[in-house]
């Protein structure tokens, strides 16, 4: 009792980054920045094309716009602030804007995973139900499924956030991360935190699992349609249509199952591997997953390099 009498004591959180690492504080400064402005780039060249070329307005490049403004997003609630770490001596960020930058990551990250989901079902009637595709993938459908996935990631993170930040922090106030990180944030909370580790396992059932098993099964059907092609050329050109997506899957839900599925460290030494290595890891789902997703699109699809080709042209012209 004597602690959440205590409650509201904390109004400010440190961050702490790698601040035991100062050596690594500078490179890693240098390559962030570096991978934000080309996830600003590549992720702005690919929303721009898909809105000015008339080929690319289809479902899939409509989904795809969307991914990459969700890159951007997601990138720009959390990347300034790990940049910022890196130059500041004493790391601290309010609680307010602790609330906000958490549940930004959150919303982001939970309406990327119902997204990718959402795009495998539509590669899964472009190549199974090709007839069909027209009237199935329709605008009055393909608009509304990624509105859902908006408000799904967004109302998931109101209700995680508003779980975490009710709690009492009357103690230790020092984040072991670069960012607000939810569950980082959990460990400091001086009360009872079972509500907040149901809740999240919810969460991560109904993200992470579903959308894992949604994305499998309509695989499984879409290589089962692509082996009874009888052509060569006809399966090699009915998997392109699908190959960007399914690498960016595997990029983003295998980094997702390295972070939280590995086991942790008993040794205290050990631990204190696995805590640098956690943020590096935490780095690289955070900041090098977006820059690879343009990338990953542009260097796998014809359409794309195509567009973004015809983007090049038209600037030059425009410039001479």
């Amino acid at each position: 009792m004597e602690t959440t009498n205590q409650t509201g004591s904390v109004s400010e959180f440190v961050l702490l980054g790698l601040s035991a690492h100062p050596k690594l504080e500078k490179t890693f400064f240098v390559l962030i920045l570096l991978m934000y402005l080309v996830i600003l780039l590549g992720n702005g060249v690919l929303i721009l094309v898909t809105l000015l070329d008339s080929h690319l307005h289809t479902p899939m490049y409509f989904f795809l716009g969307n991914l990459s403004f969700l890159d951007i997003c997601y990138t720009t609630s959390s990347v300034p602030l790990i940049l910022d770490s890196f130059l500041t001596p004493r790391k601290t960020i309010s609680f307010s804007a602790c609330a906000v930058q958490m549940f930004l990551s959150f919303a982001m990250g939970a309406t990327e995973c119902v997204l990718l989901s959402m795009m495998a079902f539509d590669r899964y009637v472009a190549i199974c139900n090709p007839l069909r595709y027209p009237v199935v993938m329709s605008k009055a459908a393909y608009m509304p499924m990624a509105v859902i996935s908006w408000a799904a990631g967004s109302a998931a993170s109101m209700v995680q956030t508003s779980l975490a930040m009710r709690l009492p922090f009357c103690g230790d106030n020092v984040i072991n991360h670069f960012t607000c990180e939810i569950l980082a944030v959990l460990k400091l909370a001086c009360a009872d935190i079972s509500i907040n580790v149901i809740s999240m396992v919810v969460a991560n059932m109904i993200f992470l699992a579903i959308p894992v098993l949604f994305i499998f099964v309509s695989y499984v059907f879409i290589l089962a349609t692509i082996l009874r092609i009888p052509s060569a050329e006809g399966r090699k050109k009915a998997f392109s249509t699908c190959s960007a997506h399914l690498t960016v899957v595997i990029v983003f839900y295998g980094t997702i199952l390295f972070m939280y599925g590995k086991p942790k460290s008993k040794d205290p030494l050990g631990a204190d591997k696995q805590d640098l290595a956690d943020k590096l890891i935490s780095l690289f789902y955070g900041v090098v997953t977006p820059m690879l997703n343009p990338i990953i699109y542009s260097l796998r699809n014809k359409d794309v390099k195509a567009a973004v080709r015809n983007l090049v042209v038209f600037q030059k012209h425009v410039t001479q």
